[in-house]
């Protein structure tokens, strides 16, 4: 019989538990061993902003240019910097969409170009974008093949018609000019105008005007073309002055009062926009030469290079230097009327003796050539050789319509007052005028 070891016993009892601790003990150590020899964590990689902004290759820029005098258009392209073989290409595809052979210095557009920040490749057109007109547009831009491409863009036009009104601070071109006339425009208001006032006297600071013209506008609100002048209103020296715009069957359009009436009188009261009278006609004292003396005509002063209008239609008769009066114009009228004018800076081109003038027409300039202390305009008006006093002349006065030529010319004008009555039309008001100094 086999003899109980109680120790035996025992040690069978924990054999288990003794192989798995020693299993776990050296599996510490292997990993304790691999741990050890393993190469130390790498660095985090470096944030993006710590490595500054990428730089591209190309810098893109918008180049506006102007067409100088005496340069083509193709040398204008040039100097956006793109290669003399590309521009020409881009002049020719313009050559489809516009007339580049009779440009005029002044004329604009813009370029977006690619230049190589190396400056080792060619600068390369992006886009080129020209306005052809105030209703045209040229675009030629790089299409993603690298290919150059044309586009027009082309605006629809209507016309339309505008009444312009506004208040006077400085004077009447002034004044028109803000209201959004175009100079031409009011170059023809002050015509008219000056047939039945004198500028000087009549016309003060916040006396009203309203006017009535064609104009031509785009889609977007841009003006293509100003046309004739319909209605013209002043308010000043407590009355109210209105000309209506009326195209004759016979003859030329022109200007009426309310009763049908021509306003354009044989002479102009006011030969010179914005002047004022400095000397009337008669007996006063010389400022130069410091004797009493006959006065014989009226003077306006105005800046040197103030327009003088031609106070009728008429033929030069003198043009050249004349004593006291400096730099002098005389011009003849019909029916033994003359004009003349004194101290000019300068006359307008194609004016001298034997040329035809018509009433309005610059003739010349208000300068202080001769005896004159300043700049202003001498003016004489003559009547039968002998000289009148040019602001009680009894001038020739305009004809007035009748027959059906009435009758039109009633249907136009109420057309007209009742425009401005409804307020139909574009309108705008004019941005106040500084005062003139």
């Amino acid at each position: 019989m086999q003899e109980f070891d109680p120790r035996a016993a025992a040690a069978r009892r924990f054999a288990p538990k003794i192989t798995v601790a020693i299993a776990a003990i050296v599996a510490l150590g292997v990993g304790a061993k691999l741990t050890s020899a393993s190469p130390a964590p790498k660095a985090p990689p470096l944030a993006v902003q710590n490595l500054g902004p990428a730089q591209p290759a190309f810098i893109q820029q918008t180049i506006p240019v102007e067409v100088q005098r005496g340069e083509t258009m193709q040398e204008a392209v040039e100097r956006t910097g793109i290669p003399a073989d590309e521009a020409r290409h881009v002049v020719d595809l313009m050559a489809q969409a516009f007339d580049i052979a009779h440009i005029r210095a002044g004329l604009a557009f813009q370029a977006a170009v690619q230049a190589p920040r190396d400056r080792r490749d060619d600068v390369k057109l992006v886009s080129l974008t020209l306005p052809a007109s105030a209703a045209k547009t040229i675009t030629i831009s790089r299409t993603f093949d690298g290919a150059l491409q044309l586009h027009q863009q082309e605006e629809q036009v209507r016309e339309q018609e505008t009444v312009a009104s506004g208040e006077i601070r400085g004077s009447l071109y002034e004044a028109a000019v803000n209201a959004g006339a175009t100079p031409q425009l009011t170059h023809q208001v002050v015509q008219l105008f000056a047939h039945k006032l004198d500028f000087t006297r009549d016309i003060q600071p916040g006396d009203k005007f309203s006017l009535v013209f064609d104009r031509k506008v785009t889609e977007s609100g841009k003006v293509v073309e100003t046309g004739d002048l319909i209605y013209a209103e002043l308010d000043a020296d407590g009355k109210t002055t209105r000309f209506y715009r009326f195209d004759r069957k016979d003859g030329p359009a022109d200007y009426f009062d309310e009763t049908g009436k021509n306003i354009k009188g044989f002479l102009l009261k006011t030969p010179v926009d914005g002047a004022r009278i400095t000397s009337l006609f008669g007996m006063r004292k010389h400022p130069i030469l410091g004797y009493t003396r006959a006065h014989q005509g009226i003077d306006f002063g105005a800046g040197t290079g103030t327009p003088i209008l031609a106070a009728g239609d008429g033929v030069v008769a003198e043009a050249g230097r004349k004593g006291g009066y400096g730099n002098w114009l005389r011009i003849r009228h019909n029916g033994g009327w003359d004009t003349g004018y004194g101290h000019i800076s300068r006359y307008a081109k194609g004016i001298h003796r034997g040329s035809r003038v018509k009433q309005g027409q610059v003739v010349a300039y208000v300068g202080a050539t001769g005896l004159a202390t300043g700049p202003h305009l001498h003016y004489e008006v003559w009547k039968n050789g002998a000289r009148v006093n040019p602001l009680s002349a009894k001038v020739p006065q305009g004809t007035v319509l009748g027959g059906r030529e009435l009758a039109a010319f009633k249907a136009q004008k109420a057309r007209i007052d009742a425009m401005l009555e409804n307020g139909s039309g574009t309108q705008f008001a004019a941005a106040p005028a500084s005062p003139k100094a």
